[in-house]
C-alpha cells in the first residue's frame, strides 16, 4: 500500500494543522517508513508499536529544544509514523501496538496490510482519488508548482503564492 497512506496522511494533516508552511515530504517518508522497514523483519515489529512513534517524537523534541527550525522540519517524520499506525489499523493488533508492555515477543504478527488483501485494493483506489484531488487543488500538474513542492515540501492551493 502506498497511495492510501500518502493521501490519508496529507489530507489529515492539511485539515488538522492548516499550516501553509508545513513540509509534507518528511510526512510521506514517516507514513511509509513502518511498512518499508518492518517488511524486512517478516511482519509487524518495532515500527508498528506506539512506543516507536512516541520515542521518535520525544527524541526529536529533546534534540531540537534550542533549534526550532530543525524541529519544524523533523516533526513531520514523527507525525507520519503516528499517521501510519492510524491508517493501517495497527492499534487492532494489541500485542504489537502495545509492545513491550504486553510481552516482548512479536511472535508471527503479520503486517496489518497483509491481513486485509481485498480491502487494500479499495483503499488504494481511494488513495489515488484523493491524490488526484490534491494534484488539482494544489496545481501540481504545472511543472513549476510541482518543482516548488519537491524543493520545499509546501502544498499551496491554486491561486495562492508558492
Amino acid at each position: 500500500m502506498f497511495f492510501w497512506f500518502v493521501a490519508a496522511a496529507i489530507f489529515s494533516v492539511r485539515f488538522v494543522f492548516q499550516d501553509p508552511r508545513f513540509d509534507y515530504r518528511l510526512l510521506v517518508v514517516g507514513v511509509l517508513l513502518p511498512d518499508a522497514i518492518d517488511i524486512w523483519f517478516g511482519g509487524a515489529r518495532v515500527l508498528h508499536t506506539l512506543l516507536f512513534s512516541v520515542s521518535m517524537l520525544v527524541v526529536i523534541m529533546l534534540a531540537t529544544r534550542t533549534r526550532k527550525v530543525l524541529r519544524k522540519r523533523l516533526l513531520p517524520l514523527a507525525i507520519g509514523t503516528f499517521m501510519h499506525l492510524i491508517f493501517d489499523g495497527a492499534f487492532t493488533a494489541t500485542k504489537v501496538f502495545w509492545w513491550p508492555f504486553g510481552g516482548v515477543s512479536f511472535g508471527d504478527a503479520e503486517l496489518p496490510v497483509a491481513q486485509r488483501m481485498g480491502l487494500n485494493v479499495v483503499m488504494e483506489i481511494a488513495g489515488v482519488i484523493f491524490l488526484v484531488v490534491l494534484v488539482r487543488q494544489c496545481g501540481l500538474a504545472h511543472a513549476d508548482r510541482r518543482h516548488n513542492f519537491l524543493r520545499t515540501g509546501i502544498l499551496s492551493p491554486m491561486g495562492e503564492e508558492k
